[in-house]
Order: C-alpha cells, then sequence, then structure tokens
C-alpha cells in the first residue's frame, strides 16, 4: 500500500456515478474535508462479491452520516460502466452514495491498490476531517469486508481514547497507566 496511516490522503478528482444525477458528477476527495470518508475500492462491475459491499456499505449509509461520514465507492471501471451496472442491477437498486471512476488509475495507484490487470484491490480507507487517513486495510478478492466494522474502526477513531480488541460504541476506552 502507498497510502499510510498518519499521512494526508492524496487527492484525485473524478467523474463519480451519482444515483439520479444527470451524467457524470466531478468529485474531489478534498470534497469531504471537514468531515469523515470512509472510501472503499472494488475490482470491478459487474462481478459477485462487489455488490454485496455496496449493498452492505448503503445499508449502513445513514449510520456513517450520523457520525459525520460520508462513503464513497471506486473502482477503475468507467463512468459508463458504473451507470450501466448501477442502474440495471436490482440488487444495486439502493446505492445512493458516489461511484468514482477511475479509468486512468489514478486514484487506485495512489493507494496502492492498483492490481496488474488494471483493476483495483478491496481496499478500505478512512480519512479524518482533516484530511490524515487513520485507517487502511485490502483484503482478498475473494473476501468480502464487512461495512459493520468499518462503521465500528469510524467510531472507536471518533473516541479519540485508546479502544481495545471488540471494542463497541457506548463501552468505556482504555486509560493509559
Amino acid at each position: 500500500m502507498n497510502v499510510k496511516v498518519g499521512n494526508t490522503a492524496p487527492d484525485v478528482e473524478l467523474d463519480a456515478y451519482v444515483r439520479g444525477a444527470q451524467g457524470p458528477q466531478r468529485l474531489s476527495l478534498s470534497d469531504y474535508r471537514g468531515g469523515w470518508l470512509v472510501l472503499f475500492f472494488y475490482p470491478r462491475d459487474f462481478t459477485f462479491v462487489c455488490p454485496t459491499e455496496l449493498v452492505a456499505f448503503e445499508e449502513l449509509r445513514g449510520d456513517f452520516e450520523e457520525v459525520g461520514a460520508s462513503v464513497v465507492a471506486a473502482s477503475t471501471d468507467s463512468y459508463w460502466s458504473h451507470q450501466a451496472w448501477l442502474s440495471s442491477s436490482p440488487v444495486l437498486d439502493g446505492v445512493s452514495y458516489p461511484v468514482l471512476a477511475d479509468p486512468a488509475h489514478e486514484l487506485a495507484a495512489a493507494y496502492g491498490v492498483l492490481l496488474e490487470d488494471g483493476s483495483a484491490q478491496r481496499g478500505t480507507f478512512v480519512v479524518d476531517p482533516e484530511g490524515v487517513v487513520r485507517y487502511a486495510s485490502v483484503t482478498d478478492l475473494n473476501v468480502g469486508r464487512s461495512a459493520g466494522e468499518v462503521l465500528r474502526v469510524v467510531y472507536a477513531l471518533q473516541t479519540g481514547g485508546l479502544c481495545p480488541a471488540g471494542w463497541r460504541p457506548g463501552q468505556p476506552t482504555l486509560q493509559a497507566a
């Protein structure tokens, strides 16, 4: 991974598919400064595991928004591929957050998740309101990630405290001795 926790998040401006918008929407990751950002990469449109992840993040989108976190997905597919996939699959009808199109591989390369075949690894990045990467995870292409775990991480990061393994919102954080 090129992006390391504690480093400033790379800022790339790309077209995004946003349900209901007329044509591509130009978005920059710096547009999300001042709030938390959950950026997740998925390998390709029209695949098997990817829609389960997009739906899982949509199901928790309201929970992310409650804690001031925006969800943004990205793949190396084009805007037109995103539009065709997201508008033709009944499973993906509810996905309402932006899906970035990175056909030139700028974003995937900047975040260190670009594969030799031009697809992206399943990378997940949580960026704080100042634009600093606070969490980074990459999983095998065959294994979908847990949106619930990413939400738990956002909650934990927002405490500013020491959160033990398995910590959940509402539980006490650890105190340094």
